[in-house]
């Protein structure tokens, strides 16, 4: 299993069986942060003078969607993810909360079929800690590719904090206490238990921040909550 976390096919099926409980279990997993950091990624964000096209990589539930909206209210949203047991959910808040206005594509972003040059916002909310670095490079060149020349991007993940009596309580927090709350909610804690392999392994988005910028996007660090989350955001300026 160690040399195979990183298989497309391993993932999905990792997210399918924690689909029922993932949105309150990353709630806790977080002490609740998560709802502000989506919000606080979002911040750097210009407001267009048009009707944006957004797309969320990795929606998941879509937790991110009511922070998106109340950012950019003027635009048309679609998101992707591929993991079935995540989009059985996101389908259902879309019809009950958005409307069906919320254009959902079940794809693999690394082998998507999204159309080029098409979005003017591109969001990505706690999933880069599941892709290597290879697969970082091919995510960083679809972004590139997806986005108009001007559009913007932003990426927010789960990392260890600076902080060393931080990382270490939030570690055993995230590796053992996280799998409790999993077998109460979900019944398999070892499922659980990979958030923090994950995320143990991605440490931050310092290096997928170097990723992005070495393919020509002008890429910004950030930190938030003494590291306990981190991103990059940005532009493409060019094609």
């Amino acid at each position: 299993m160690e040399n195979n976390i990183y298989n497309p096919e391993y993932v999905k099926g990792l997210f399918n069986e924690m689909s029922s409980s993932y949105e309150r279990m990353n709630f806790i997993t977080s002490f609740g942060f998560t709802i502000r950091w989506r919000r606080q990624f979002l911040e750097q964000f210009d407001q267009p003078k048009h009707k944006a096209e957004i797309i969320d990589l990795l929606t998941g539930m879509g937790e991110t969607w009511k922070a998106t909206k109340n950012k950019l209210p003027n635009s048309n949203l679609t998101v992707l993810d591929f993991s079935d047991g995540m989009l059985k959910y996101a389908k259902q808040k879309s019809k009950q909360k958005f409307d069906n206005e919320i254009n959902v594509l079940q794809q693999d972003v690394l082998k998507n079929e999204l159309s080029s040059s098409h979005y003017d916002f591109v969001t990505c909310a706690f999933g880069l800690k599941t892709f290597n670095a290879e697969q970082l490079q091919i995510l960083a060149k679809e972004t590139k590719r997806i986005l108009k020349v001007g559009g913007q991007f932003s990426f927010i993940e789960v990392s260890k904090p600076n902080n060393k009596l931080l990382k270490t309580l939030y570690g055993f927090y995230l590796g053992q206490i996280i799998p409790v709350f999993g077998r109460l909610l979900l019944g398999n804690p070892e499922v659980y238990k990979m958030l923090w392999q994950y995320t143990n392994k991605f440490d931050n988005a310092k290096n997928a921040t170097d990723i992005f910028a070495q393919t020509g996007l002008t890429t910004n660090f950030n930190s938030y909550f003494y590291g306990c989350a981190t991103g990059f955001y940005g532009t493409k300026t060019e094609e």
